[in-house]
């Protein structure tokens, strides 16, 4: 009974992933990023440097000082920590293990359109996150509290589109959280060669008990958790794939021939086997790309509204160099470490690298012990180890990520009742959200990442639709910050809400007095 319960949620889900993640889609995806990109003049290429001097590069050299002029009127985080947090929901499984099934199923050529999907993606999350920014709001407590759904129901004026938004970013959470955690419980049995239900459960509950603990805390702790662990993990991977590339060095004029040949129709690999149809090469690279880097979900920018910052465009510039560090950098090497490796060895032209054909279907590979097997070919035993240790972490890392954004969508989805009652509705969203952690640990690894998919489909749409119709604000925020330091005599927009901007306002003045 069990299995025909799944098998009728694999299908039915199969039906709406292929409806949400069609060409309207891909078109919404693409287009919403090329609308953004031409109304800011190519905002990502011209103002790039900008947003790395002016973010990662400073947040680097403050860390371990303490700001001893800094007095924090509410509960906020700091840039770099909501960068980190934001960062950390999207760098993830989908870097390496998504990135893999990628190219499996719709061959090198995905890799492209990951590279043009996070193109204009960079301009896609800074709009998010200046929207997010100027429609956030702060409860008596100081709490800021922003995202896709916020400045749907106060900027679009359409508050049940905004209940809608908070729905599908609900169950895209549990969804994150689920296929992460499956992972996680994957990696280390397959390692410890303990493939069986009660050690996956075990694993389960250790992951529940310690996000629990996190979660617990807030978007403060998990930020700091994240600020500090992200840093480490990304620096980690990075190195690891650049010697592998190097050990793969001549192989990688025939990868890049590969990537590019592949953009429009993958090559056969054996037995003069048909190539992947166009659809599914530009599907795969597009739903992994977004899947990864998150731009157009309308979710990281939960994260970043809850900065201590007061101006929405500097955050904004956080987000392109979150899109940019996510697909260009983190995406890139995991795609070259996987084919770098494969065509040195010969696997990718003998087709054992896509997975047994027995003469009428292609079986792909397993993306895990794909991924896998490229560090431990090239670092031996030592990478096996270090992949089986940061894969879990960036996993975790997402967890804590998408339980905030979770938890914001619970708050706002029952925005209704009464302030116990909201409270109520938050704790229950974690208490499920942690036992679920257990449950996932067990389920169907595809399933879960295939259902996760559709809802984040369905949480981009009214995402995608509130920043193409509030384009126009992007544009003129943006332009008022701009022209603010050219040192035209403007007034600030910083808030959509005249009390708040007043207050926001304020406090830039009391910081320029202090500097």
């Amino acid at each position: 009974m069990w299995n025909s319960i799944i098998e009728k949620i694999t299908e039915i889900n199969s039906v709406i992933n292929g409806f949400v993640w069609g060409w309207p889609m891909i078109i919404m995806i693409l287009g919403t990023g090329l609308l953004i990109t031409l109304r800011l003049k190519f905002m990502q290429v011209t103002k790039f440097g900008e947003s790395i001097n002016t973010t990662i590069v400073p947040a680097i050299k403050e860390i371990g000082k303490k700001d001893k002029n800094k007095t924090k009127k509410e509960n906020s985080i700091s840039q770099f920590e909501a960068f980190s947090a934001a960062i950390s929901g999207t760098v993830g499984t989908g870097n390496i293990i998504g990135v893999t099934s990628a190219i499996l199923t719709g061959g090198p050529g995905a890799v492209v359109w990951m590279w043009i999907s996070a193109f204009f993606g960079m301009l896609t999350n800074y709009a998010e996150n200046v929207l997010g920014l100027y429609y956030r709001k702060k409860d008596k407590n100081g709490n800021f509290s922003g995202g896709a759904f916020y400045y749907i129901a106060y900027g679009l004026k359409q508050k049940w589109l905004g209940y809608i938004a908070a729905f599908f970013c609900l169950f895209a959470a549990v969804g994150m959280s689920g296929v992460q955690t499956n992972k996680i419980s994957g990696t280390f049995t397959s390692v410890m060669n303990l493939n069986s239900d009660m050690a996956k459960i075990i694993i389960g509950i250790v992951v529940a008990v310690i996000t629990g603990v996190v979660v617990i805390g807030g978007i403060k702790r998990i930020g700091k958790v994240a600020s500090l662990l992200v840093p480490f993990m990304s620096l980690v991977f990075i190195i690891m794939s650049v010697i592998i590339i190097a050990i793969n060095f001549a192989a990688i004029p025939e990868t890049l021939r590969l990537i590019f040949t592949s953009v429009f129709s993958a090559k056969a690999v054996a037995g003069g086997v048909g190539g992947f149809a166009f659809a599914k090469i530009i599907q795969k690279g597009l739903a992994r790309g977004v899947f990864s880097n998150e731009a157009g979900l309308g979710s990281s920018v939960i994260a970043h509204s809850a900065s201590e910052v007061r101006e929405p465009v500097k955050q904004g510039l956080w987000g392109i160099f979150e899109v940019f560090f996510d697909t260009f950098v983190i995406c890139t090497l995991t795609a070259l470490v996987v084919l770098t490796t494969n065509v040195a060895s010969g696997a990718y032209q003998s087709g054992a690298f896509f997975g047994a054909f027995d003469g009428a279907t292609f079986k792909v590979a397993n993306d895990s012990a794909t991924a896998l097997s490229a560090f431990a070919q090239n670092l031996g035993i030592t990478g096996g180890i270090v992949f089986s240790v940061f894969l879990p972490l960036f996993a975790f890392t997402t967890i804590l990520a998408w339980s905030y954004y979770g938890e914001k969508a619970t708050e706002f989805f029952f925005q209704w009742l009464p302030e116990k009652g909201q409270k109520t509705a938050v704790v229950c969203f974690k208490v499920i959200y942690v036992l679920l952690i257990v449950l996932a640990a067990v389920i169907e690894g595809e399933l879960l990442w295939a259902i996760d998919d559709t809802f984040n489909g369905l949480m981009a749409l009214p995402n995608l639709i509130a920043v193409v119709l509030l384009s126009g604000q992007v544009v003129k925020i943006t332009k008022n910050y701009y022209d603010r330091k050219k040192g035209k005599d403007v007034v600030p927009m910083l808030s959509a809400y005249p009390e708040l901007n007043e207050e926001f306002i304020k406090d830039l003045e009391n910081e320029a007095a202090t500097k």
